[in-house]
């Protein structure tokens, strides 16, 4: 069997899984809550790609949650201030985090290693600072009752259900942020495995080398960012919208070092990464709410283990095969 075959075969079975079989045998067995919680795996996992990418052009992002809290704003303004479909703030909040990243990227992405890491750290704590500072945010009150996402017709034809409709809310928001979390992965692939992706994994070997033959870094480096941000506007708008408000203490630093570890856990040379390190880390922690006291011993022992035993992230274990 070739390896396209095995391909097909695999992606076959994921979109089943996570769009029929999944959904299916949750409302079967009245578990909500776990749709839920593979919402938000799906919305965080996304978020936790573009972490993933500043880290394939050689860059330690610890700010990603500066991003979806710009996110969740604009889209949250934007809807209950403006009156604006959601479905418009989604590319709008994502654009308004893109260009927002040019601007901030364009001096600190000179910067390497642990120094581009800890000014990206600081990120975030502006972020939160300033929306708890604006007026047009609401301040430390942030913005509540953000209404369900609407309809979308064409031509009569109903594209989207208005979500105010569902009888199952939370099954609408997980078909939306899965086929987001399709779409972002399944286009993270194609610019990894393209001749951009190619140029951007240059950049992390050697920077001054690709340089040299004629590569531009600056742009590559500014590209890269803008996508990463992006993702991170979309993902905080979609959360607003979920959980139908927005903080200025939403996304904070904490959560910004989650996105990163996200991507270790699952790990950095594969695009997937993000999307089984944010599976295993955000249920684990879950599961372990049993334990009490307890739980966050274990959870940093079990972490520390997989650093130390599978360095490459959990997609590198590799299991052993017949003769």
């Amino acid at each position: 069997m070739t390896n396209n075959i095995k391909t097909a075969i695999g992606t076959g079975v994921f979109l089943f899984a996570v769009l029929a079989a999944v959904p299916w045998l949750l409302i079967q067995t009245e578990r909500g809550d776990l749709i839920s919680v593979l919402t938000s795996v799906a919305l965080l996992s996304v978020i936790s790609a573009g972490v993933w990418l500043t880290f394939f052009i050689g860059r330690i992002n610890i700010g990603q949650g500066a991003y979806a809290l710009m996110g969740g704003y604009v889209s949250a303004i934007l809807v209950v201030k403006y009156g604006v479909l959601f479905w418009w703030t989604l590319p709008l909040a994502g654009l308004f985090c893109a260009g927002a990243s040019v601007l901030i990227g364009l001096p600190i992405l000179r910067l390497r290693g642990v120094y581009f890491a800890m000014v990206t750290l600081t990120l975030t704590e502006v972020a939160r600072l300033l929306a708890q500072a604006l007026s047009i945010t609401n301040g430390p009150r942030g913005i509540t009752n953000i209404p369900p996402p609407g309809g979308v017709e064409l031509f009569g034809l109903t594209l989207i259900p208005d979500f105010a409709e569902l009888g199952n809310l939370r099954l609408g928001f997980y078909y939306l942020a899965v086929v987001l979390m399709i779409l972002c992965f399944a286009a993270m692939w194609r610019l990894v495995n393209s001749r951009l992706g190619v140029l951007c994994r240059s950049l992390q070997q050697n920077e001054e080398l690709a340089s040299s033959i004629g590569v531009n870094v600056a742009y590559l480096r500014i590209l890269a960012y803008a996508i990463s941000s992006f993702l991170g506007g979309v993902g905080g708008a979609i959360f607003a919208a979920i959980v139908q408000s927005i903080y200025p203490a939403t996304f904070q630093i904490q959560e910004s070092v989650n996105f990163m570890l996200y991507c270790f856990l699952g790990g950095l040379n594969y695009v997937f990464g993000p999307m089984l390190g944010t599976l295993v880390l955000y249920m684990g922690w879950d599961f372990l709410f049993k334990t009490g006291a307890y739980q966050l011993l274990i959870f940093s022992s079990a972490l520390i283990a997989l650093i130390l035993f599978l360095p490459n992230g959990l997609l590198s274990l590799r299991l052993p095969r017949r003769k």
